[in-house]
């Protein structure tokens, strides 16, 4: 493997953090959301705030050299556009300062859903091009500020997923219609503040490295019917090509494009706009990946939009195990995807979210034999070599995702994704004491020959 590589952990600050009402931090939307029969609040998740120094000494411990985390935008500026607030910078100084004095090299993700809850109450959410504009002068700030410490951004989380309904969950919409073309005007503003950053970073840093970000999931078709096949097209034309079209190649899919003026979609997008985007091209392009899926077109109808199909068309696949969540288990085509992105764009592909989540009880003594997860991640990381050393693709690193537990993206403390146990469930906090898993070990015994050794 490269002496370069990466290999690291991802983490939002909502998942990790804690800490919701300290030090002057605002709140998220996230903060009104309660706790549920399998799900918990956001309020304390695993407690990182005072436990960092910890976590890291874990991480490093494991061999890894990078950590992606997320500045808080309401940690650092309470009402997402108002005066910043020196604490809040003042504990990512901490422990970006931390990562690097221990050898790991910070990633930082400027948003990962949580709307400062005053400028969603206000704005609306990303429906405005007001937020655009808040978002890109927080966005401005920290990077004027860890541009010395911190080498690798990424704009927006899972971008692709403001082509979805979940655009109205992680967007800052609180009221209105869930119409198409509120998505496609969300989307586009989102597009629009990625854009801008983007080319903030490359004006004024261009040592610097910035990239986009798609949810992956390599999608097959149910049959070798030609319609089957046509679904899947279509729905990875919108929701995959035409985002890293944008990143990588500075334009909207001309299908996207003919689909809004066919249907008439209201949508806030001008000549402006077009010539921003084609000006601001990522350094890389990054995607998490957990599974993949089964696509029929009996499940479809002309009234569903293709960026839509896969809230209808999945089926389950009877060649591919899954976890307890139904999510396949499926490293082919994990290789499938790194490879087709290196192929159709060129630039440096970085899975920044790999991870399989399985439900496990501690006994209060022994490490947890999670040998299923150490399974996922060898496969996944044979075929990831595979990529690289069969197919030819340029891979830059290798992240998983919550590597010590942290709460799942629905809050659900009891979907577990680390090497390392954290003693909570959804509404017990017990103890918070972080317990290495047996995949904690594997990990540390594979990088510590930089993952040469499957």
């Amino acid at each position: 493997m490269p002496s370069n590589f990466f290999w690291g952990n991802s983490v939002s600050s909502m998942q990790s953090e804690g800490a919701w009402n300290e030090a002057g931090k605002g709140k998220s939307v996230y903060d009104l959301r309660k706790a549920t029969k399998t799900s918990s609040d956001w309020k304390i998740a695993i407690d990182e705030y005072h436990r960092y120094e910890e976590d890291l000494d874990l991480l490093k411990n494991m061999h890894l050299n990078m950590y992606r985390i997320q500045i808080s935008w309401s940690r650092v500026n309470p009402t997402g556009d108002g005066d910043f607030n020196s604490a809040g910078i003042a504990y990512y100084d901490r422990i970006i300062n931390a990562m690097l004095k221990r050898g790991i090299i910070p990633m930082v993700c400027l948003y990962h859903f949580d709307m400062p809850l005053a400028l969603a109450k206000k704005e609306n959410g990303f429906i405005s091009k007001r937020t655009v504009a808040a978002f890109v002068r927080f966005a401005k700030k920290m990077i004027d500020h860890f541009a010395d410490r911190v080498q690798y951004w990424l704009t927006f989380n899972e971008q692709n997923l403001y082509f979805t309904k979940t655009a109205f969950r992680i967007s800052g919409y609180l009221k209105g219609e869930q119409t198409l073309s509120a998505m496609y005007t969300i989307f586009h503003h989102t597009v629009l503040a990625h854009s801008l950053i983007t080319a903030y970073i490359h004006q004024n840093y261009p040592s610097l490295n910035v990239g986009g970000m798609t949810a992956y999931t390599e999608v097959y078709p149910a049959s070798c019917r030609p319609k089957d096949t046509m679904a899947v097209r279509k729905f990875c034309e919108f929701q995959y090509n035409n985002l890293n079209d944008i990143f990588a190649e500075g334009h909207y899919s001309p299908e996207v494009l003919q689909f809004i003026k066919n249907y008439q979609i209201k949508i806030d997008l001008n000549a402006e706009d077009l010539k921003l985007i084609e000006k601001s091209k990522v350094d890389f392009l990054a995607f998490s990946y957990y599974r993949s899926e089964v696509f029929s077109s009996d499940k479809l109808n002309t009234k569903i939009p293709p960026n839509l199909f896969g809230e209808k068309a999945s089926t389950p696949n009877e060649f591919l195990e899954t976890n307890e969540w139904n999510w396949s288990i499926d490293s082919l085509g994990f290789r499938n995807v790194l490879t087709a992105l290196y192929n159709r764009y060129g630039i440096p592909v970085f899975p920044v979210e790999n991870g399989i989540g399985l439900k496990e009880i501690w006994n209060g003594h022994d490490p947890i034999n999670d040998q299923q997860r150490i399974d996922y991640h060898r496969a996944h990381i044979k075929a990831m070599k595979d990529a690289m050393f069969i197919d030819g693709a340029k891979v830059l690193g290798y992240l998983g995702w919550g590597l010590i537990d942290i709460l799942s993206s629905q809050g659900d403390m009891e979907k577990r994704y680390g090497t390392v146990y954290v003693d909570r469930s959804n509404h017990d906090l017990r103890s918070l004491q972080r317990i290495p898993k047996k995949s904690f070990y594997w990990f540390k015994s594979l990088l510590e020959k930089n993952g040469d050794e499957l």
